[in-house]
């Protein structure tokens, strides 16, 4: 994600400061900290009797509210939780984790159950409002299941299966929680089928640099802006960065109104009353927060890029001749990151112009969102933008982070490659941008935490994980020196493409590339509370904190 605040000066453009606690989950009823044992919040237990029994579609739903006291905890802070200790037989399985126990979001994700392909099934019909839709999860039990847990925030729920039978669920704050009728047994796979009616309006909102997140209406469509963890409000989904599978897309729109995903366009097929249904298929596995569907009066602009690369930019149609000239230049900068990270992992790449005002960008997969006023204003600052969510393909998007803590390898990663690239096409040089991030590093440490180490989910997207990470990045070149670097990049990129890794991975293999032990040098740079000497820089000071 790429993000500017207009308040600052160009060096520091980075994530706006934000002050809430919204991402704490605490401000809705302190739900966010089951994730530390013991500190539970119990609710009176709802009757089912009282809740209501919902037929649709020849299915059977139990819709109901699970007292918190009733729901498996996710693992203690600092695992990644797969299964929960059971008090049942072992033939009649046990309660798959609410969470992957992730110590920032310890509820993003679920436990005992990996999926095999998402369906995603939108009926739209016109901007703002509600339509039909479906999710249809191909999964495998990684333990015997007795019930599982969906990510999911959506709007009215309708029929829920599991293999073709009704299945009790019963919603828990932002978890669906499922009861298929019969146990799965461990290794076995199965089929869940959510139908519900989605909301093209919901949307959340964070006080950083994300701001708006979910659903963003446009004039005649939308876009999704799933990060960090928005897709529960478009789909039921497993949703964690490190959790990644393949994505069909099956979208129905009014005549004269286009439909774009992830991936290639499979068919295109009129139906009988006249709207089109388009069906587009990721190709590659991709994170739910990495999901894009957008719907508009689009143009579809083909072009070709390094070795023969489809190149698809999507703009609406009014918008086409105003951002051609910095939407032309995808070739020039996918040759520049080939140079220097290796082949572009995936089969194709466009950009999707947001007719938005939305003052952020995201890197969903092999689709970047761009608003429309970053295509519009000063070229290098465009360029930055582009370069930006491009590098995010190979960083963040192929190269998965394991936790939410690792997110300096995607952030930082990003910043470093498009200030890189500025430096060598008309904006500030590297080294000054790095040097006032440098001045400005413990007092985001202090505000933040370190690098790799954010204090809070709150902390997440600022600054330290944009500049600051870049800096860390820039730390490691002055130390190993310039050629060493390029070869740790590449074998980062190489080694882990389609795979998920951490900041333990990075600093493994910067080590090995190396010839040397980086973890001393390392370990103060991405944990430390304050900021090591700059290799080659002696004159390089730090500002003083101000609480």
């Amino acid at each position: 994600m790429e993000i500017h605040d207009p308040r600052q000066p160009n060096q520091f453009r980075g994530p706006r400061d934000r002050h809430g606690l919204r991402g704490l989950r605490g401000l809705r009823g302190l739900r966010g900290l089951r994730g530390l044992r013991g500190l539970r919040i119990r609710r009176t237990p709802l009757l089912l009797a009282l809740t209501g029994v919902i037929g649709i579609g020849g299915a059977v739903v139990l819709v109901g509210v699970l007292p918190h006291g009733d729901h498996p905890s996710p693992a203690h802070p600092g695992t990644l939780a797969t299964t929960t200790p059971s008090k049942t037989t072992p033939s009649a399985g046990s309660p798959g984790a609410p969470g992957i126990g992730d110590p920032l979001l310890p509820l993003d994700g679920n436990g005992g159950y990996a999926v095999r392909r998402y369906t995603l099934a939108f009926d739209w019909r016109a901007p703002r409002t509600r339509f039909d839709a479906s999710t249809t999860i191909s999964a495998s039990a990684t333990q015997a299941l007795s019930r599982f847990d969906l990510d999911f925030a959506g709007n009215t729920l309708g029929s829920v299966t599991v293999d073709d039978l009704p299945a009790r669920a019963v919603r828990d704050g932002d978890e669906l929680v499922v009861t298929p009728a019969k146990p799965i047994p461990q290794g076995g796979t199965f089929t869940v089928r959510v139908a519900y009616t989605a909301d093209p309006t919901q949307q959340r909102h964070r006080g950083d640099a994300i701001g708006d997140y979910g659903w963003v209406p446009t004039p005649d469509g939308t876009v999704l802006y799933p990060q960090p963890n928005g897709a529960k409000m478009i789909f039921p989904t497993n949703d964690h960065p490190s959790l990644r599978a393949p994505v069909t897309f099956l979208i129905t729109t009014p005549p004269g109104v286009s439909a774009v995903a992830n991936g290639r366009l499979v068919e295109r097929v009129p139906q009988p009353d006249g709207r089109v249904r388009w069906t587009y298929d990721s190709e590659q596995p991709v994170a739910a927060q990495l999901v894009q569907m957008a719907i508009g009066k689009f143009t579809f602009v083909e072009s070709t890029g390094p070795h023969g690369l489809p190149v698809r930019d999507v703009v609406p149609s009014d918008l086409v001749t105003k951002t051609a000239a910095y939407r032309s230049l995808t070739p020039e900068h996918l040759t520049w990151l080939e140079q220097r990270l290796g082949p572009y992992p995936f089969p194709r790449y466009g950009v999707l112009v947001g007719d938005t005002d939305l003052p952020v960008a995201l890197e969903t997969q092999s689709l970047s969102l761009v608003p429309k006023g970053d295509l519009q204003g000063d070229r290098v600052e465009a360029e930055r933008d582009l370069v930006h969510e491009l590098t995010h393909q190979w960083t963040g998007d192929s190269v998965a982070i394991r936790r939410w803590s690792d997110l300096w390898l995607s952030e930082g990663h990003a910043r470093f490659y498009d200030r890189l690239y500025s430096d060598a096409h008309g904006g500030e040089s590297l080294e000054s941008v790095m040097r006032a991030a440098y001045e400005h590093h413990d007092q985001w440490r202090h505000d933040d935490g370190a690098p790799a180490e954010p204090r809070t989910e709150a902390a997440l997207f600022k600054k330290v994980r944009y500049d600051g990470s870049a800096l860390v990045l820039y730390a490691l070149r002055e130390k190993v020196g310039e050629g060493t670097f390029e070869k740790i990049e590449r074998s980062w990129v190489t080694k882990y493409q389609g795979r998920v890794a951490g900041t333990g991975d990075f600093v493994a293999l910067a080590s090995e590339v190396a010839g040397e032990d980086l973890k001393p040098f390392l370990t103060p740079w991405l944990y430390g509370d304050r900021t090591p000497p700059m290799p080659g820089h002696p004159d390089w000071q730090v500002d003083p904190v101000q609480d």
